[in-house]
């Protein structure tokens, strides 16, 4: 048996201070947050710093909700990037369906159409949608927000699909078009079962994007009618127009942010098998 040498034992222990200290470095931002959200305005910015209040404010949580109408932006973000997320599921499922299994003449140039409107930032269309939403009458309601969100959503789902749909054997498809399927028939009873972990990745990640979506929203919402997260912590107030109750703007953070956390922790899998289609082929 081979016998490994001190140099591979200090690798080991490096790579795991390298572990740690990457770990701290993601987790610590939110546990400043959550630790933020229980304390009182003057432990905000007592020196030395307290890392964790010695009496946690829990009416902070409370606070959130009783002095702004934040359980209606919490319900317009839901149903916002709902909506968003099932439409670019809807649409992408059956483009990705047509770019990886249909041959027409053009295809990679309308592929590669999709994937270049995701590279022009919001501002450069902003302009532009507001336009659009003012003239269909979309402005301060939730499928003027939608209709924008699906610029950016849209065409990463239909990217990720794509993606898997090239992945999965043909021979699924041609054992049910001998059993007289048809192409929708095709792609709704065998291919959409087989695309599970693509769906769930394309769909949650469409769902974060539309969930933490600030500019869009901004602009096009001027009340809590449609107003999301997002802007509501943004303008948020307190007792002075000077003074903003950071505790309670760290409590709705953390109120927003955990059930994305529980999300990603219970379809990690399916994330990661989503996004690595397409990375091997055998």
């Amino acid at each position: 048996m081979r016998r490994r040498g001190v140099g591979y034992y200090l690798g080991q222990v490096a790579f795991a201070i390298l572990v740690v200290l990457v770990f701290i470095y993601l987790v610590f931002p939110f546990f400043w947050a959550i630790s933020s959200s229980l304390k009182t305005p003057n432990e905000l910015f007592q020196t030395p710093l307290v890392y964790w209040p010695p009496v946690p404010q829990w009416k902070n949580y409370l606070t959130v909700f009783t002095a702004q109408p934040f359980a209606r932006n919490l319900l317009n973000s839901l149903i916002v990037a709902g909506l968003t997320t099932l439409l670019s599921l809807l649409i992408g499922g059956t483009a990705s369906y047509a770019l990886g299994r249909i041959r027409f003449r053009g295809k990679r140039s309308v592929f590669y159409g999709i994937l270049g409107v995701s590279m022009f930032p919001q501002i450069a269309i902003l302009g532009g949608m507001f336009v659009l939403i003012r003239t269909l009458h979309f402005y301060n309601t939730w499928w003027g927000l939608i209709l924008s969100y699906m610029v950016f959503t849209l065409p990463f789902t239909v990217w990720v699909l794509t993606s898997f749909v090239r992945e999965i054997p043909r021979e699924l498809e041609e054992a049910a078009f001998v059993d007289g399927a048809t192409p929708i028939q095709s792609l709704t009873r065998v291919l959409l079962p087989v695309m599970a972990p693509g769906l769930v990745t394309a769909g949650l990640l469409a769902f974060i994007q539309a969930w933490n979506e600030f500019l869009f929203a901004l602009t096009f919402t001027v009340d809590d009618k449609a107003r999301t997260v997002p802007v509501a912590i943004a303008l948020f107030s307190g007792a002075s127009q000077y003074v903003l109750p950071w505790a309670q703007i760290m409590a709705a953070s953390v109120i927003v942010t955990v059930p994305l956390i529980i999300l990603v922790l219970i379809f990690q899998q399916r994330i990661v098998a989503g996004l690595t289609a397409g990375a091997v082929k055998g």
